[in-house]
Order: structure tokens, then sequence, then C-alpha cells
């Protein structure tokens, strides 16, 4: 018989592979200090690679111990936790994915930095949706009005699973929603999740951009229009 994995055998592990120098710089990249959106996270310095073999490894982890992980102050903690939990929900069937997916939402708290986002958001939440559950597409906006700015990102990443299989609907309508959102964040987001809609369907993204443009804060602009012609960047530049 398998020996049953704990989080404690997850963490030995991470802590092995800790790199101070790569700590430092991760700190620095994720904007840690004070007042920062990531203030007072913490890293060991393990590369994204060396998190998912380690994640492979545990893929039995119960949701109590992966919930451990998730309540770490350490970053590749709650990293490895939620790869250890899309691990689980692809190895799995609808019962089981629907606790996984609200799991995933009861522990927002602890996805608290873009990189937890953007790998994880579509890959539990944005796929439970598209796949078994339609009519939850009304939790995408829920968190897309929420107070948290963690939240609001997941609502838009989560859209992602739906424009890989080119449905835009929702992407567009949350992308309305957090329009005038105040966070550089944000605003980075909405704008890669449009210039993937324009990587699929690009006058779907114009008619959204002509509509739009105008009010648009300047970095999702510029996210939304990356890969234009320079003359046509120019056109949505000027604003006028």
């Amino acid at each position: 018989m398998t020996e049953q994995p704990f989080a404690v055998n997850v963490t030995k592990d991470l802590h092995r592979l800790k790199d101070n120098i790569r700590a430092e710089s991760c700190s620095r990249y994720f904007k840690t200090g004070k007042g920062d959106y990531g203030e007072g996270d913490k890293f060991l310095g393990l590369t994204m690679g060396q998190q998912r073999q380690i994640a492979k490894k545990y893929t039995a982890l119960t949701l109590p111990e992966i919930q451990k992980l998730l309540a770490a102050k350490e970053h590749e903690s709650r990293m490895t936790g939620l790869f250890i939990l899309i691990n689980k929900y692809d190895k799995t069937q609808f019962d089981e994915r629907k606790r996984i997916y609200e799991f995933y939402l009861k522990n927002t708290r602890s996805i608290n930095n873009w990189d937890l986002v953007d790998c994880t958001a579509h890959r539990i939440v944005g796929k439970f949706i598209r796949n078994h559950d339609p009519l939850e597409h009304l939790t995408l906006y829920r968190l897309a009005k929420s107070k948290s700015m963690w939240e609001r990102r997941i609502s838009i990443i989560s859209c992602f699973e739906f424009i890989r299989n080119n449905d835009f609907e929702h992407a567009l309508k949350i992308a309305e929603i957090l329009l005038n959102d105040d966070h550089d964040l944000i605003h980075k987001a909405v704008g890669w999740m449009l210039r993937e809609i324009g990587k699929r369907d690009i006058k779907v993204e114009e008619e959204f951009l002509k509509k739009n443009y105008q009010q648009m804060p300047r970095t999702m602009l510029r996210y939304a229009i990356e890969h234009f012609s320079e003359k046509k960047r120019q056109f949505y530049m000027k604003k006028e």
C-alpha cells in the first residue's frame, strides 16, 4: 500500500531546493515591498519547472492537506498546492471536479499574486464552468465585481478557457465591467485576454476596441493592440 502523502512532505521537498539568490530576485520581481501588490510574500527561489515536478509526486494529496500548503507564507508552497489541485482536477470526474472548483473559490485569499492566478484560474474555474456547469458563469461576474483585485483578475483570466475554444462572450462582457478598474494588474489581464481574442478573431477584438478604446486605460490598450501593425497601433493610441 502506498503511504499517504502529507503537506509536510511537499514543504520538505521545496525547502531542499531553496535558492536564496533567486528568492531575492523573485521578491523584487513580484513586488513584495511595503505598499506593493505582493507585500509580505515570501519566496524560496524555486523555478516553475521544479514546482511542477514536485506537484506531480503528490497528486494523491487530500484537499485538507492542500489547504495547509495554500495557507503557507511561502509563495512556492501555495503555487505547488495549486499545481497539485490542477493535476487532481485533470484526473477526476464531475463530482470531484466540482469539489475542487468549490475549494479553489473558497481559497482565493491564498491565490494572491498574478502568477498564482494566471497559471490556475482558467485550468479550474474556467474549465469547470465551460465543461460542466454553464450556469456557474454568474460566478465570473460576481468575481469581476469583487473588492479583491485578485478575484477580479481570476474572473477575466478564467475566461481564457472560453477564448481558447472561440467563445468570447463572457470575456468581452467582463472586459467591459473591468474597463474602469483602478489597478494596473487588471488592465494588463484584460488587455491580454483581448489580445488572445484578436489572435482568433481580429474582427471581434476590433469591434470591442472601436467601441471602447477612447476610455480604456493606456496599459490595457497597449496590451490589447500589441500585435497590430504600427499604423493601426498609432490610430488607437491617439485616442481621438
